[in-house]
């Protein structure tokens, strides 16, 4: 193959691979960028949790939060929400400056995550080994983060900050679940809450936790109606280790449930539910199973 015919090839390789797929569409520049997206929410984690992961003055993190966030937001208005917001800079802006008035109870609901956490890990040293280490803190801040921007109406940001916690963490939380305070998820691995989750004050996760959706129903044309279809978990309960509660579900307060267990029904407050018990059997002379 010569060099003329190769290129030839490459071209028309490069021009049926840009063309739109049936199931990929033709891809509008948004001007995104994921590190700027990585460096909002370091600047976030910097100014909630003041001097924990860097010496520079709060004030200076803020500045370049707000900027990072304007712009950020501003370009992803314009790509997704043209029609909603015709003109994304002020919408980018009014975002930055509605994030920064909410920090202090961002700040606040966090700060009881990070007792959660610490109350329900004997591990755990302190608050500051919480903060430092925990990859439940990690998604929680993601996760505060991105709710808070998805609730001020920015598109496609709020699950990009999110699924950055989760390939780093292991914990999917999606931006839309509601999550009350002290919130605590222990080891994490696997966790899942879908997008329309409610979950009280004083909840307790175990790893491979799932807060799925069951079933999903349709519309004439065969698209899925967009309806709660996760759990609703309220206050006080403890869900161990492996557990899946699927479809909109209500888990009354104070409920544990155990691992291993598989919840497709409500429950009523200080329920209790196990898996049940293995049988153990012994086998002599030969004999088996």
């Amino acid at each position: 193959m010569n060099r003329t015919s190769s290129e030839t090839q490459l071209r028309q390789l490069a021009e049926a691979l840009a063309a739109p797929d049936i199931h990929i569409p033709a891809a509008v520049p948004a001007g995104i960028d994921p590190a700027a997206l990585k460096r909002a929410v370091r600047l976030f984690r910097s100014a909630v949790f003041a001097g924990y992961f860097d010496a520079e003055p709060v004030a200076a993190s803020l500045g370049e939060l707000s900027d990072i966030l304007a712009r950020q937001s501003a370009r992803a208005c314009a790509t997704f929400h043209r029609g909603v917001h015709p003109d994304a800079e002020p919408f980018g802006r009014e975002v930055a400056a509605r994030l920064l008035e909410q920090l202090p109870e961002l700040r606040r609901r966090l700060g009881t995550d990070v007792k959660a956490v610490f109350d329900g890990d004997p591990a755990a040293v302190s608050y500051e080994e919480v903060i430092l280490c925990y990859p439940a803190l990690v998604a929680l801040t993601h996760y505060r983060l991105a709710h808070a921007l998805l609730r001020l109406g920015v598109p496609i940001l709020p699950r990009l900050i999110s699924e950055a916690a989760h390939s780093a963490t292991g914990i999917d939380i999606h931006p839309g679940a509601e999550i009350g305070e002290y919130f605590s998820i222990d080891h994490g691995t696997g966790v899942v809450i879908g997008e329309t989750c409610v979950i009280g004050n004083h909840v307790r996760l175990y790893q491979g936790v799932t807060l799925g959706a069951k079933s999903f129903k349709f519309d004439a044309a065969g698209n899925i109606l967009q309806e709660p279809r996760h759990p609703i978990l309220e206050d006080n309960v403890v869900v161990y280790s492996n557990s899946s509660i699927l479809g909109r579900v209500r888990i009354g307060h104070d409920t544990v449930i155990g691992g291993n267990v598989w919840q497709t029904t409500d429950l009523p407050p200080y329920s209790r539910v196990i898996q049940g018990r293995a049988s153990v059997s012994t086998f002599e002379n030969g004999g088996g199973i």
